[in-house]
């Protein structure tokens, strides 16, 4: 005599389960259908329903304690859907004990197999509807996620799967319940991966070494999609919590490696430290090269930069930020060259999204290097066409040119080929400032630099950034910093 509700604020999603659950035979006794929270509270407590199939959704902020009151007390297993793959949507499953986390559009297969186990369970009486093994029982999502819910010292290894198209990952969840393992796992199918938890032994431990392999040969033997894994196998006893978090860490290491693989880490992850940010040098270099129009050694620089890392790896957020801070130099030239605009431009805000989200390395730097081939071109047109902003190539040349003491305004307006009258008059509108304050502030920048991050003497770092005389230096800098360039050192 088992009772299912389905609590959705879409009808057609609501009939359409129900449609679903009478085709495939499931034999509840009877399904309630409820359209709001107040509906579902309301049959929740008059018809007491084993299985809750619920819309968090729907659910406000207000309703929320009474509807987790009454579930808990009068529901054996919950199902949540949602259109929101959210961290906040996934905290109320935790606090709901939901069983299964559907993400809209749900697949029919799915719902088949979740309500047939529901309905198998709550039949045959049991307390608990669980993946898990009886040795692993206590295990859930919520020992995944908070700390200090498993006690005792059982070692976990964790084994996370991650499709590189996000469409496959039901395939894949299939595909693991399915999977014939010598020691099965807890199974946990998440929002973008799926995790396998183990119980780690000295009798097990050589299988799971291997099993990273033969899993992955038995899925591309199946699949054409790719799919990447890491397998956290620690040496010591960490709780559930812990190992989710370094296997989930150490999942990044395939931004470096690429798909098709599934890495074995017996250690928490460590990562190498890198400055995310150009160097004012690096910055000259990339104009220059810029300038230069000389794409073999740009590419040269990126894949000695980016291509050529081996473990401990860069953080790749720190990494992609990196590859920005190169995107901003790129901006810079295209501005000079008054590209900032049309396709190119659109062509711009892709590259940018895909440093930020795309899952490899070596093609977030395929797609900087493609772009960076298309501004050289529209570059060179706009050079031979003399389409070019005075405003930008004079500041570029003042960057690169710093360091000469003798750096007038007239070598300057030279270069762009326009009178030192004009050029002071543009620099004037366009920045607000003086070709003189800008110069200075390009030196003072730079001084700044040398302070924090060298040990040179005052006078070295006077003549590095275009100053003959230290005294006149020393003077400048507080005037634009503040401080004197000693007080400065001493308080980084």
């Amino acid at each position: 005599m088992v009772k299912l509700l389905i609590a959705d604020r879409d009808e057609n999603e609501r009939v359409g389960i129900k449609w679903l659950v009478s085709s495939y035979s499931i034999p509840y006794v009877s399904i309630l259908l409820a359209g709001n929270i107040k509906e579902t509270i309301s049959l929740l407590e008059k018809e007491m329903p084993d299985v809750v199939c619920l819309e968090l959704d729907m659910v406000r902020s207000e309703s929320w304690n009474d509807l987790q009151y009454a579930l808990n007390k009068y529901a054996q297993h919950v199902v949540v859907m949602t259109a929101e793959a959210t961290f906040d949507r996934a905290m109320q499953a935790i606090q709901l004990h939901a069983y299964s986390f559907w993400l809209k559009p749900i697949l029919p297969d799915e719902i088949r197999r979740v309500l047939q186990y529901c309905y198998k369970n709550v039949r045959d009486g049991a307390k608990e509807l669980s993946y898990l093994s009886p040795n692993q029982s206590l295990l859930s999502y919520r020992s995944l996620f908070v700390e200090g819910e498993v006690e005792g010292n059982t070692p976990y290894g964790i084994l996370l799967l991650q499709p590189e198209d996000p469409n496959e990952l039901q395939t894949l969840r299939h595909f693991i319940e399915e999977y014939s393992f010598q020691f099965q796992p807890a199974i946990f199918p998440l929002s973008d991966m799926v995790a396998c938890v183990f119980d780690v032994s000295f009798e097990n431990k050589p299988y799971l070494k291997q099993l990273g392999n033969l899993l992955l040969k038995q899925w591309e033997e199946q699949n054409l999609d790719p799919i990447a894994g890491v397998f956290y196998l620690p040496e010591r006893s960490q709780t559930l919590h812990q190992s989710y978090l370094q296997a989930k860490q150490a999942l990044q290491i395939h931004f470096f490696k690429g798909y098709r693989q599934i890495t074995i880490m017996e250690e928490e992850i460590r990562w190498r430290e890198i400055d995310p940010f150009l160097t004012p040098e690096e910055q000259r270099d990339w104009i220059e090269m810029l300038n230069s129009g000389d794409l073999h050694e740009l590419k040269s620089w990126m894949h000695r930069e980016f291509l050529s890392y081996t473990y401990p790896y860069p953080e790749p957020a720190l990494l992609r930020t990196r590859i920005t801070s190169i995107l901003a130099q790129v901006r810079r030239f295209m501005k000079s060259y008054l590209l900032d605009q049309g396709e190119l431009e659109i062509h711009y805000h892709r590259v940018f999204d895909s440093i930020l989200y795309t899952s490899v390395l070596y093609r977030i730097v395929q797609d900087v290097l493609l772009f960076l081939k298309e501004v050289l071109d529209r570059a060179a047109v706009h050079r031979e066409e003399k389409i070019v902003d005075v405003t930008e190539k004079a500041i570029q040349y003042m960057e690169q040119h710093f360091t000469d003491s003798d750096l007038t305004l007239e070598k300057v307006a030279k270069y762009v080929d326009r009178s030192p009258s004009y050029l002071s008059s543009l620099l004037s509108v366009k920045k607000g400032e003086t070709f003189r304050q800008l110069l200075t502030q390009i030196r003072i920048k730079e001084a700044q630099q040398l302070l924090l991050d060298s040990t040179k003497s005052i006078q070295e770092i006077a003549s590095e950034t275009g100053y003959s005389n230290a005294n006149y230096f020393s003077r400048m800098f507080k005037e634009t910093v503040g401080v004197s360039p000693r007080t400065f050192r001493d308080h980084k």
